[in-house]
């Protein structure tokens, strides 16, 4: 399975196109908004949006294109970026506290320096999605 977004070119060149989100997915296409807690955050986030960059060759502004990510994918590295941080300040932590140097001060700046090893872990090792790209229109209207 993947996940799935429309995004709309607003300006391409040298191969990249810089996309922003429709306003037709994500928070405001769902049915729940009006009870959901979440669209009231995706409406505040929504205003401040910024052209993301995608390699697509063809790419003209005003196309629209589907943006699909895997779902294993997406969540392999969304767990590797929030548990290794996590769970390297865990075991920085228990590490200080078993040794019995330091004390309580030495377990708080020990679980620092593993959170802050797990971000930079995270940062550097963990796998990037493939994003996949599609032409749902192009600038003329019509479908590609």
């Amino acid at each position: 399975m993947s996940i799935e977004a429309r995004v709309r070119v607003v300006s391409a060149a040298d191969g990249m196109a810089w996309v922003t989100s429709s306003e037709s997915s994500g928070c405001s296409a769902c049915q729940s908004q009006a009870s959901c807690g979440i669209s009231g955050l995706g409406k505040y986030l929504s205003r401040r949006r910024a052209a993301m960059p995608l390699r697509q060759a063809d790419a003209q502004p005003g196309d629209e294109l589907r943006v699909c990510v895997d779902e294993a994918e997406l969540l392999r590295a969304g767990a590797f970026a929030y548990l290794a941080p996590a769970l390297l300040a865990v075991i920085g932590a228990a590490l200080a506290d078993t040794s019995g140097v330091g004390g309580d001060l030495a377990a708080a700046g020990a679980a620092l320096l593993g959170f802050l090893a797990g971000l930079l872990a995270a940062r550097f090792l963990a796998p990037t999605p493939r994003i996949r790209t599609s032409r749902i229109t192009s600038t003329s209207g019509e479908p590609a």
